[in-house]
């Protein structure tokens, strides 16, 4: 049985409006991209410019979250050759991604030994989305949970409960969702945290 619990100086206005509004539009680059890192200071997407990049929204307290342990896995497999996992924990989702970001490294680190970047907290939907999530989902789009598999059919029964067309938006769903970005910044998959971990590496090993 699967037990995912469903708990449902600043910029101007004008400026982030603008912004998102382009970054929506496709016509933002990744590399042109800041985020926060888990100290709170500006980092540019740029500096990850010839990597890999598998960028996921985390949660601590998911039905998902032992994917952390397959993330490291990976990280440390390939690491070498090229790859970066980029860790945006996000508390939307349930709530479940609770506590300061200290407390979720630490989380982290204590259960899964993860030692890829982990940046602040995010959210990942709505007005006050990361510039970074709002280009991703402009580039991949939902695709679908596969609903031959159990898990998929779990979380495809809870969304459309919800909302009988969240298949036709590109929204995150959930935690665990992952974009998988080449080495000249093109976001190539969008998987989903139903989707299997051996296909996503396959994917992975593809690019590098």
């Amino acid at each position: 049985m699967i037990a995912i619990l469903a708990f449902v100086a600043q910029p101007s206005v004008s400026s982030v409006f603008s912004e998102n509004s382009m970054l929506s539009k496709g016509k933002g680059k990744i590399y042109s991209i800041k985020v926060k890192n888990a100290e709170g200071k500006d980092v540019k997407m740029k500096q990850y410019k010839g990597k890999v990049l598998l960028i996921v929204n985390t949660a601590t307290r998911c039905g998902f979250t032992p994917q952390y342990k397959e993330l490291e896995s990976m990280y440390e497999k390939y690491h070498a050759q090229g790859l970066e996992v980029l860790d945006f924990p996000c508390n939307q989702f349930g709530e479940q991604a609770p506590g300061t970001i200290a407390e979720i490294r630490q989380f982290c680190t204590s259960n899964y030994n993860t030692q890829f970047e982990q940046f602040a907290k995010i959210d990942v939907n709505g007005d006050d989305a990361s510039p970074l999530f709002t280009y991703l989902k402009a580039q991949k789009g939902f695709g679908g949970f596969d609903t031959s598999d159990q898990r998929g059919k779990f979380m495809d029964d809870m969304m459309r409960k919800r909302d009988a067309d969240y298949d036709k938006k590109s929204d995150i769903k959930w935690n665990f969702t992952k974009f998988l970005v080449d080495r000249k910044g093109n976001v190539v998959h969008r998987f989903e945290p139903t989707d299997s971990m051996e296909e996503i590496e396959k994917a992975i090993k593809d690019l590098l």
